[in-house]
């Protein structure tokens, strides 16, 4: 099985960037605007809807305040479809001014790696000019 893992510091308290993580019903507003079309969540389901209309559905796994970690796995709709996908967010202090968010993803077959570590990447920076954005726009950066 192929893990990848992908760290970002955001300029953004863990508390700013944690409420964005774990509001699992709007990705398409707060975490990724623009690359997701539509987000739902139904029956412990999230439902995403991209520009061309290819809708994902993940199972939530876990919404854990008290460790700000957030779980999924993709289970239908992945392009490849994988044999197995499952994914986390972990939101984490960095110094007294930012977060880390680390983004985890353990996929079969391994042949996926390579793709999805791409993908992650290219996420990875446009979740955090989101979420660094909303910061500035409601005070919420630095803990502010």
């Amino acid at each position: 099985m192929a893990s990848i893992r992908h760290e970002s510091v955001i300029d953004a308290s863990p508390e700013h960037v944690w409420d964005v993580m774990r509001d699992v019903g709007a990705v398409h507003e707060r975490l990724l605007p623009g690359r997701v079309a539509g987000s739902r969540v139904e029956d412990g389901h999230r439902f995403l809807t991209f520009p061309d209309g290819h809708v994902i559905r993940e199972l939530i796994v876990a919404v854990d305040d008290d460790i700000r970690r957030l779980a999924y796995s993709v289970v239908e709709g992945a392009r490849p479809q994988a044999g197995y996908h499952h994914a986390s967010f972990e939101v984490f202090p960095e110094g007294d001014r930012a977060s880390r968010l680390i983004w985890t993803t353990d996929v079969l077959p391994d042949s996926l790696a390579a793709g999805i570590r791409i993908r992650m990447e290219r996420g990875a920076i446009e979740m955090k000019h989101a979420i660094e954005a909303a910061a500035r726009v409601t005070g919420d950066q630095h803990g502010l």
